[in-house]
């Protein structure tokens, strides 16, 4: 029996994918498991795994194609076997035979003007990179949606063409209508890619969840001077942001009631401590997601923090690594902010923004002055599922831990 390989979903808001590149072709060997194919989408580049062991009997989706979410893009199955109305392919390359000469292709089909513009994601991206705009360009896929191979051609076609006028250059250079005042030097971008993505999630939060942020001031010099001797004496390298990691598993692992979300008329009380973390990319941002957190060592979090972070950046996580957030983090310390208010990854009830470490005089109940360190969290919550005071008390709960720092460990 073949069995069907169909564009998965990455995310809720997630309705198509561009098939990027076909790691495995037609009449491979494969294992559950194995990469089989690239993906791209409007958030990240994901790879995709076959879930059966077989022979990649037919590729349905060609590469560029934009796809969405549950379409076909290939079959597996034993080698031989009949999938779609083709034969597929065999595990073993077939005897040459005579080429078939190859169907004329069809016209491309024109954007329909003040529509919805039909463009992968991929095409997007080579055009933003090649600098073509692509509401000019039609479109030579599935109901006229452009592919990637139009904005190339399109490309060319650029290059290829004279040199524009004086007053075509000026109207070119003209900027797009707007609803804004614009001044000299003002530039107008399309608001596209990760960053609309972002942009609506964000506006959806916003105007969805009744917010409140608390901020509270903890004293990290006994954590800074803890940190510089287990690197010291280790030979490690761990981040102030994993012992803050550390410490908000921990803190939540006892405050549980922090662990919700809402939907409609209902509260679900999250079992897992999965801490999502935002990392901020060239064109927008991303949350990887540390999984049962309170349940690894400061080692295991430092290590996962550092490993999701890097191939966030690089376009390199699962399609699972992204998910599943109970809670999340957004550390600003490293750009010197002092407090801010975090706007909350739903479905999460909460979010927690690490500030910057400062020095300040304190003088203690003798009189005598002395240089501490301080640093300030900001818990921003759903006040229709936390209550202030519950919330004060998780704060603490962390603010306890970090000035004493061996019982992060503990």
């Amino acid at each position: 029996m073949a069995f069907e390989v169909k564009m998965p979903q990455l995310g809720l808001t997630m309705e198509e994918g561009t098939v990027t590149k076909w790691v495995k072709q037609e009449g491979d060997t494969v294992k559950a498991g194995d990469v089989i194919l690239e993906i791209t989408t409007d958030k990240l580049t994901s790879e995709v795994e076959s879930e059966h062991d077989g022979v990649l009997l037919k590729i349905v989706a060609q590469e560029g194609e934009d796809i969405p979410v549950k379409g076909l893009l290939a079959y597996i199955g034993e080698a031989g076997e009949q999938v779609g109305d083709a034969p597929a392919a065999k595990a073993e390359a077939p005897a040459a035979e005579a080429p078939v000469p190859a169907a004329a292709p069809a016209a491309p089909v024109a954007p329909v003007a003040g529509g919805r513009i039909r463009i992968s994601p991929l095409a997007k991206k080579t055009a933003a990179k090649l600098g073509v705009d692509y509401t000019t360009v039609a479109g030579s896929g599935p109901l006229g949606r452009i592919v990637q191979k139009d904005i190339l051609a399109a490309a060319e076609a650029a290059k290829a063409a004279p040199a524009p006028t004086a007053q075509a250059a000026a109207e070119k250079a003209a900027p797009k209508k707007t609803a804004l005042e614009l001044m000299d030097g003002d530039e107008v971008v399309k608001l596209a890619g990760m960053r609309k993505v972002v942009s609506e999630r964000m506006t959806k939060s916003a105007q969805e969840i009744p917010t409140v942020t608390q901020n509270v001031r903890i004293d990290v010099t006994e954590l800074m001077a803890f940190r510089k001797k287990i690197n010291n004496d280790l030979g490690v390298k761990y981040s102030l942001n994993d012992y803050v990691l550390k410490a908000t598993a921990k803190a939540l692992k006892n405050n549980k009631h922090i662990l919700v979300s809402i939907d409609g008329d209902q509260i679900i009380k999250r079992a897992h401590v999965n801490i999502g973390m935002a990392v901020a990319l060239e064109d927008g941002l991303i949350v990887p997601v540390i999984k049962d957190a309170d349940k690894m060592s400061l080692g295991e979090i430092s290590e996962a923090a550092r490993d999701l972070a890097e191939r966030a950046r690089t376009n390199k996580l699962s399609m699972d690594e992204y998910k599943g957030s109970t809670f999340s983090i957004s550390n600003l310390g490293m750009f010197g902010v002092e407090t801010f208010n975090p706007i909350i990854n739903q479905p999460d009830a909460g979010i927690l923004g690490v500030c910057a470490v400062q020095d300040e005089l304190v003088m203690d109940a003798e009189g005598n002055i002395t240089k501490r360190q301080f640093m300030r969290i900001s818990f921003t919550f759903d006040h229709r599922l936390i209550d202030g005071a519950t919330a004060a008390k998780f704060e603490l709960a962390i603010r306890d831990l970090m000035e004493h720092p061996m019982q992060i460990l503990l």
